[in-house]
């Protein structure tokens, strides 16, 4: 098999799984939101311990805590990195678990979109013409949903930020995907154990209180969390950044087929025309990334070819 096909189906399979999430989060739907997410930072950092140790790259992830508590600002960057992932982790199980999906999905196709505009504003990167226009299409759909509810859509808007504030944080932190997991999900364990006992002791804990089924979900999220990343981790290495743009929206599209066919979520005309302005946006923005890297592609060749 070679190397892009590879990589296309490592992609497809995270995605794939991401897009599945509210199958998942909808059997614990009778578990109070925060708890869910609380036992998803502790076991999601217990397998990815595990792993790590098993792949015998104990000594990086030390080598790794000790440049970050060398390097404050990376640290620092590191701690609000844990704190908005958790926040999106909560608004993701929160919205499945309240008739929400389909919010959820509309949270993460604009997602990459409020990434780049971060990039544009944090890191000065530049923006064509296409990617602008992407951006400015994107936000009069969130405008007609917003004119159409007669509100704000909330839950779509913080998911979408919290995790561009991730991404853009993210990227001041060179750490590899798994063990930056185990790190992230490290910094904000004390605060989900405190929580943990905290529940225990107003006797308002699911975890071993309702059944062994309950218990398998709750401690396996921590496995659903991992694997995926893991996956999307190998395929990034091997694919382009367009073509991993591209397969993203596998993930909000299949979440958005789960709300509306599976779970009866409404999707009136209102729904539909925003979407329909999101969906012109991504085409537009998928386009100008595709002309974008392959004039990088043309130049970079260009100027091998004259050192040559």
């Amino acid at each position: 098999m070679n190397t892009d096909r590879k990589g296309i189906l490592y992609a497809i399979a995270a995605y794939g799984i991401w897009g599945v999430f509210p199958l998942y989060w909808k059997l614990l739907a009778h578990v109070d939101s925060l708890e869910v997410l609380v036992s998803r930072v502790i076991w999601s950092f217990v397998f990815t311990f595990v792993f790590i140790l098993l792949i015998k790259q104990r000594h990086l992830l030390i080598e790794d805590l000790k440049s970050l508590w060398k390097n404050k600002k990376l640290f620092i960057s590191l701690l609000g990195a844990s704190f908005v992932i958790s926040c999106n982790w909560f608004l993701y199980i929160f919205a499945v678990n309240n008739n929400h999906v389909v919010d959820a999905s509309l949270g993460y196709y604009i997602n990459p979109l409020i990434t780049v505009l971060f990039g544009m504003i944090f890191f000065k990167e530049k923006l064509s013409k296409l990617q602008i226009s992407a951006v400015i299409v994107a936000f009069i759909g969130v405008l007609s949903l917003t004119i159409g509810y007669g509100e704000v859509p909330w839950i779509a808007l913080l998911i979408a930020f919290s995790f561009a504030t991730y991404s853009a944080l993210k990227k001041q932190i060179t750490l590899n995907a798994t063990r930056g997991l185990v790190i992230e999900t490290l910094v904000m364990l004390p605060i989900a154990l405190v929580y943990y006992i905290y529940i225990m002791s107003t006797n308002k804990m699911s975890f071993l209180q309702v059944s062994w089924q309950t218990d398998i979900l709750l401690i396996l999220g921590g496995i659903v969390t991992a694997i995926p990343l893991v996956l999307f981790a190998k395929g990034a290495k091997l694919l382009p950044q367009y073509v991993i743009g591209f397969i993203q929206y596998m993930t909000p599209t299949i979440v958005l087929v789960l709300g509306i066919v599976l779970y009866h979520e409404p999707f009136s005309k209102t729904e539909l025309l925003s979407f329909m302005f999101i969906w012109l946006s991504i085409v537009i923005f998928t386009f100008s990334t595709i002309i974008e890297t392959k004039r990088r592609v043309q130049i970079n060749k260009t100027t091998a070819e004259v050192d040559l």
